[in-house]
């Protein structure tokens, strides 16, 4: 399997968002410097940071809106989904810098996150692609706010873009939760090592 959710790490990326983007983080009172701590990018290998983050597991969400040029709907997969706060409301995402849909999805009136379930890989597949109708073979429906919500996807969750912050190769996504529900019963599509999975047991 050599797709990767678009929009996203090719695997999870975990970096703390609780201090300012870009400013060094002190360590606690009494602690020890970690000479490591010091190390820029260039000093770590990709394909070994790949690797190791690759070992924590995540599910793999679809990002869809109604693009307003062409009013059809439009979307990317990503595995950097997570949430921020209840109140308000708040969740966020990464999206790569390369991303040729994210520009179209920031600008339209509501955004819908849908977690995929185990059976809509080829979903996932279909929004990874680069060009073309991404919803070609997607069936969907509208939450309240006219966002896409994807058949058969576990959850969703209707929100807005509340801030954007730079970080690194990636933009860090704030989203205002406006509506979301449960939609279909059913076990998670996973993202590990690289490759999609399920629960076993």
């Amino acid at each position: 399997m050599t797709a990767t959710p678009n929009g996203s790490a090719a695997t999870p990326v975990s970096a703390p968002v609780s201090s300012p983007v870009g400013s060094p983080m002190s360590p606690p009172v009494g602690a020890k410097a970690n000479p490591a701590a010091n190390s820029t990018v260039s000093d770590i290998d990709g394909m070994r940071f790949r690797s190791v983050l690759g070992r924590f597991a995540t599910g793999v969400v679809a990002i869809t809106a109604i693009d307003q040029e062409t009013a059809k709907p439009t979307g990317l997969a990503a595995n950097s989904f997570t949430s921020v706060s209840l109140d308000p409301p708040l969740v966020a995402f990464c999206v790569a810098h390369t991303s040729s849909t994210w520009p179209r999805l920031r600008v339209a009136d509501r955004l819908c996150i849908n977690i995929l379930s185990e059976l809509q890989l080829d979903v996932c597949r279909q929004l990874s692609m680069k060009g073309g109708d991404k919803f070609a073979t997607i069936d969907w429906t509208t939450a309240p706010g006219g966002s896409p919500v994807i058949k058969e996807a576990l959850a969703w969750i209707e929100c807005t873009v509340e801030s954007e912050y730079p970080a690194g190769d990636h933009m860090i996504i704030v989203a205002r939760v406006h509506h979301l529900d449960k939609h279909h019963e059913g076990e998670p599509l996973l993202f590990y090592q690289g490759a999609y999975g399920r629960f076993d047991g």
